[in-house]
């Protein structure tokens, strides 16, 4: 089947698979980080020993995920000088400075005290313990601000002029890195970041809830993933509904796409909320819709106008299939969310949060949504963006590297056999120790370095890792 695709074909498709492991990792470690650091927090103002429990318990396996994250971003760094070299090439001023902060400045002080959050509390006292800790968390959202800044560049970009051999050159950096849809993404992302968080610690609580309910541990972190829930989801909508705004803005044709516009409204666009989009007969076959409420929400009026897909010349339009269905499924789960946050508020307030079986069924059923709401939502701004890599200004057929479609065939096929092994394996070991009860005392990861040959020399008694 792979030798009757092109290569940009075949580069896209590795592009987007190693993109999807990726964004997993960092969309919850950005959110753990910051629970462990509340967590962590919290303990040394209560000196309540349920906070500690936690903390040990999810300390071991943001560190799991933390590498697999920083694994799978190696590999897509070196993409861009095989497979999409032209883009590199012209796009590298301004890219490659941005992407060289976020190494130099939220990289380095992340693994700077990621040492010390996992192993120093003993080694360093609670102060520092707790700065380093916070130092992490804030070294997770840098991370994603410059890359969310990098990538909402390629959107909006702004700042930069053209030199004599056709590459983006700076003119004003402050453009660039505060482009015009940069604080938006950025917030959402970090919202998202928060959410898909809240529904895997949600998800754990509700698991050991059903095995004991009264497990301490299990209900302080189930009770604090259901009020993040019930604050962060109704945000992410509203932050969700500014983003759209801006979007429409900038990049009109991928609302176009997102809402199934075909065609223009000049009296108010109905909401699709479902439908089959036909691309070769330009509509939505069996649309469920309702009148005039696109409308209302992308303009807050019933009855203004709203430009359609007749309007884009068809080598212009992003792939409306992938698109239609990638933003609602991402919308569907964001409503779902907040119910479960909605229906969790409800038990607390009858006083039964840690009695409804059923509540603790759907929180573990919702525990991956995040992930995939995640993944829905960069499918739908990645998606939405093409045929271009840098909107409007540089396709992605003109950004491909000179390369053969086998040779992308096979890297293609090396980096799925690859990944599904090794992250495959690691997702099962991070399973497996949320398997386990918060109290366990290792989790399969001691609490202290391993020690080297010349340690144990001082002390000869002494086993591996103790």
């Amino acid at each position: 089947m792979l030798e009757s695709l092109t290569a940009e074909t075949l580069a896209r498709m590795q592009f987007a698979f190693t993109v999807s492991f990726h964004i997993i990792f960092p969309a919850f470690s950005i959110g753990l980080a910051s629970y462990l650091a509340v967590l962590n927090g919290l303990w040394l103002v209560n000196r309540d020993k349920t906070y500690l429990v936690l903390f040990t318990y999810w300390k071991k396996i943001f560190a799991v995920a933390f590498g697999m994250g920083v694994v799978s971003g190696i590999v897509m760094s070196y993409q861009f000088g095989t497979n999409w070299s032209v883009f590199a090439d012209k796009t590298g001023p301004i890219l490659g400075p941005l992407m060289a902060y976020e190494v130099l400045s939220a990289f380095f002080l992340e693994a700077g005290f990621l040492g010390v959050m996992l192993f120093g509390r003993e080694r360093v006292g609670d102060g520092l313990h707790m700065f380093a800790t916070a130092m992490v968390a804030f070294g997770t959202l840098m991370s994603a601000t410059w890359i969310l800044s990098v990538n909402s560049w390629m959107k909006t970009p702004v700042g930069y002029s053209i030199n004599e051999i056709g590459q983006f050159v700076p003119e004003d950096w402050w453009k660039i890195v505060l482009n015009p849809s940069f604080p938006y993404r950025l917030v959402h992302m970090v919202l998202a970041a928060y959410l898909t968080t809240a529904l895997v610690v949600g998800g754990v609580g509700g698991l050991h809830l059903l095995r004991d309910r009264a497990d301490a541990a299990a209900r302080r972190m189930f009770s604090m993933a259901m009020w993040m829930l019930i604050v962060v989801a109704p945000l992410q909508i509203v932050a969700g509904d500014f983003h759209g705004l801006n979007t429409l803005e900038h990049q009109p044709a991928k609302v176009m796409a997102m809402e199934g516009h075909y065609d223009s409204h000049p009296d108010g666009a109905p909401l699709i909320l479902f439908g089959i989009p036909n691309p070769d007969e330009k509509r939505i076959d069996y649309a469920v819709q309702i009148p005039k409420v696109s409308s209302l929400i992308l303009k807050h009026d019933l009855n203004a106008p709203l430009a359609g897909l007749d309007t884009i010349a068809d080598e212009d339009e992003a792939p409306v299939m992938i698109v239609f269905f990638s933003f609602r499924v991402m919308i569907a789960l964001g409503f779902a969310m907040l119910g479960l946050g909605v229906w969790a508020l409800w038990r607390r307030m009858r006083g039964t949060l840690y009695h409804d079986r059923w509540l603790h069924r759907a929180a573990i059923a919702m525990g991956p949504m995040g992930f995939v709401a995640v993944l829905a939502g960069w499918i739908t701004t990645e998606v939405g963006r093409q045929p271009f890599t840098v909107y409007g200004l540089l396709r992605t057929a003109d950004s491909l590297a000179p390369v053969a479609a086998p040779a992308v065939a096979a890297s293609l096929l090396a980096f799925v056999v690859v990944y599904f092994f090794i992250f495959g394996a690691g997702t099962f070991y991070l399973l497996r120790m949320m398997n386990m009860a918060p109290a366990t005392k290792y989790l399969g990861l001691k609490d202290a370095p391993t020690r080297t040959a010349r340690s144990r020399k001082t002390n000869p008694d002494a086993m591996p890792g103790e």
